[in-house]
């Protein structure tokens, strides 16, 4: 079974689709998990930047959905501004941890002369 089978069978199953969705979330961080902890820390630097880029298109995913929403309930504008905060707190940190490691690789101005 494919990935969109498996995403159509979750959006069917009703009440279920809560658990079929917590099912699939908790399955993507072990295999995250799995494919991160293989990356060479030479690839760190870059791959943070791709990161921070995807964050910051499901930051703004999470505005345009919490501003696309008509009447709704207090459950989810709480669900989405918690998304939204912990996104904006993972792209400034990510750039910031980011800017930090390239300035590593900066030559020093030598304050001797």
């Amino acid at each position: 079974m494919n990935g969109a089978a498996l995403a159509a069978e979750a959006a069917e199953a009703g009440s279920n689709g809560l658990l079929a969705n917590l099912a699939i979330l908790a399955l993507a961080g072990f295999v995250g998990f799995a494919v991160i902890s293989k990356v060479p820390n030479t690839l760190h630097t870059p791959l943070m930047s791709g990161t921070n880029a995807i964050h910051g298109i499901v930051l703004l995913g999470g505005l345009i959905v919490l501003g696309g929403l008509e009447n709704p309930s207090i459950g989810d504008q709480i669900i989405l501004v918690v998304a939204i905060a912990f996104g904006m707190i993972n792209v400034v940190g990510g750039f910031l941890v980011t800017d930090r490691m390239l300035g590593m690789f900066k030559q020093r101005k030598d304050t001797d002369s």
